[in-house]
């Protein structure tokens, strides 16, 4: 019975499972049959060997990650910009969402739109050369004023603390625009007569947006939220070492895990380490997704991944 009750339902969604079929073999592909690779974070990997047949060294490339004296530096500085972004850009979103969705002008409204997207498609390269043309300091456009109006221009590159606003700005002013596109289609699911109905009984546009909106927008929030803290360990590997470069001046403010096994690997060729570094990630963004989603679960069961 129960063979023939999920065969009845291959048929009966044959053409929905048809159409999921593409997704289901890209992560299979991408995500799933690359986790064989994972023995490498064991191994002494070395190219004639190949990655099953290099020795077995167990944890003694976790022991090079954890001894390296960066361990704690990096994770909290990849945590605490993590925190930092998920916080302030998804605030931004769901502002900017609600803004657009109060336009009134449909013209203005797809202009800003397009606008606040469009970062988005920039390479983080050529941030990273923005960057540099901003803070300069001998030729930065920002030191460049500086000079003109009398002042004494900013050596930005060897401030770490400068650069902990710096990062948190490029990442609001990139990923904003993507972002603020779910908030805004949920606002557009919000039936349109309870807004009607609000401002009938005299409720303002604040009024509106505090008692209808926000609140139609917590399962969004918490989805997405609960999808950013999977990745919290996880740095944005783009944006560090390309914005930053390879200014040594700054990496104690600047340097996350991602970035500092790049550096180590291109300076050391370890693959074992650079291998055990991204288990050490997945292993932590296991735990801290698992914590987080049992706390939305106590607090509101409706609203939790699973």
């Amino acid at each position: 019975m129960i063979g023939r009750g999920f065969i009845g339902e291959i048929r009966k969604n044959k053409v929905k499972l048809l159409m999921l079929l593409p997704a289901v073999l890209f992560f299979f592909v991408m995500a799933y049959l690359p986790m064989a690779g994972i023995v490498i974070a064991f191994k002494q990997y070395n190219y004639t060997d190949g990655i099953f047949g290099s020795p077995w060294v167990g944890l003694d490339n976790f022991k090079y990650f954890f001894e390296s004296g960066q361990l704690y530096k990096v994770t909290m500085n990849t945590i605490l910009y993590n925190t930092a972004f998920i916080i302030i850009n998804n605030g931004l979103e769901i502002v900017f969402a609600i803004i657009l969705a109060e336009i009134a002008g449909k013209h203005m409204r797809k202009f800003l739109q397009s606008a606040l997207f469009l970062p988005y498609f920039i390479s983080w390269v050529v941030v990273g050369a923005f960057v540099y043309n901003l803070f300069n300091f001998e030729l930065g456009s920002v030191n460049t004023f500086l000079k003109s109006i009398g002042m004494e221009a900013v050596d930005v590159y060897s401030n770490p603390t400068a650069w902990v606003f710096i990062l948190i700005f490029f990442s609001a002013w990139k990923s904003v625009g993507y972002g603020t596109v779910f908030y805004l289609a949920a606002i557009m699911n919000i039936d349109h007569e309870t807004y009607e109905a609000a401002e009938i009984d005299g409720a303002n546009i604040f009024q509106r947006i505090r008692l209808i909106t926000l609140p139609a927008l917590v399962p969004t929030i918490i989805i997405l939220l609960l999808l950013s803290v999977g990745n919290i360990v996880r740095g944005d590997f783009q944006l560090f070492y390309q914005v930053v470069g390879e200014n040594g001046l700054v990496f104690d403010a600047t340097d996350v895990i991602d970035t500092f096994v790049v550096r180590s690997l291109l300076n050391i060729q370890e693959f074992g380490m650079s291998s055990a570094a991204g288990v050490y990630q997945s292993v932590l963004s296991f735990i801290i997704i698992i914590s987080v989603n049992a706390i939305v679960r106590k607090v509101d069961k409706d609203n939790a991944l699973f």
